[in-house]
């Protein structure tokens, strides 16, 4: 089954969707990639993913794995070389853990600072995300990546925010990460992308820049339309 097609829908500026190419790309899976229109959903999507409507899916062998990180650990089950998850299983929970972590919390707090503009609200949401990305230094302590010396499973988690931050922090005019107080988060950011397969797959910075200004004034507006 596994030498069968791979096809991976999604969506261009989506992190979620970058995850999965990103390990495929680790794994040296071939795939086809279909680029879906989130604002007018193809039925392809609808048909793969009824229940949640969403990118990504991975197809495969007849079947569709939707949510990322579902399709991380099928990935990494499916195919073994260049293992994603550790060997040990105390050190494969506390990476499911972290994974879980960093989608229900991190997800969250620094998107919320992206689609606040001033006031009391982005303010709270700054504090929390530095928080948060505080919890997320300490797991890098004495380490390069998350995964050790090599990268692994949480990296390619995390790895949106080594991305997408500097562009949240340029837009909103916020500072969450600097050198001096988040050393290691710091050198991790460099050295993720730094990764030649992962560098190959980051969306263009002017494309990437230029959609996300777009999509904050539409989140600004809409909360604006609900005041």
């Amino acid at each position: 089954m596994a030498r069968e097609e791979v096809t991976l829908l999604g969506m261009w500026a989506s992190p979620l969707a970058l995850r999965i190419e990103w390990a495929l790309k680790c794994k040296g899976i071939c795939y086809k990639y279909i680029d879906e229109d989130l604002l007018n959903k193809s039925q392809r999507l609808l048909t793969h993913n009824p229940i949640h409507k969403k990118i990504p899916v991975l197809l495969h062998g007849g079947k569709s794995i939707p949510e990322s990180l579902v399709i991380l650990e099928y990935i990494d089950e499916t195919w073994k070389q260049n293992p994603l998850l550790p060997e040990d299983p105390y050190e494969r929970a506390m990476a499911r853990f972290w994974a879980k972590f960093v989608d229900e919390k991190c997800w969250t707090t620094i998107p919320g600072v992206f689609g606040n503009e001033g006031g009391d609200e982005q303010e709270k949401s700054k504090e929390k995300a530095i928080e948060e990305l505080r919890i997320l230094e300490k797991q890098l302590e004495g380490k390069k990546f998350f995964g050790g010396e090599s990268v692994g499973f949480l990296d390619i988690v995390c790895g949106w925010i080594a991305y997408w931050l500097p562009f949240i922090e340029d837009i909103t005019g916020l500072k969450l990460v600097d050198e001096t107080s988040f050393p290691a988060l710091s050198a991790w950011f460099k050295a993720y992308l730094s990764v030649p397969w992962v560098k190959e797959l980051l969306p263009p910075p002017d494309k990437l820049r230029a959609h996300l200004i777009t999509f904050r004034q539409q989140l600004l507006s809409s909360r604006l339309l609900n005041i």
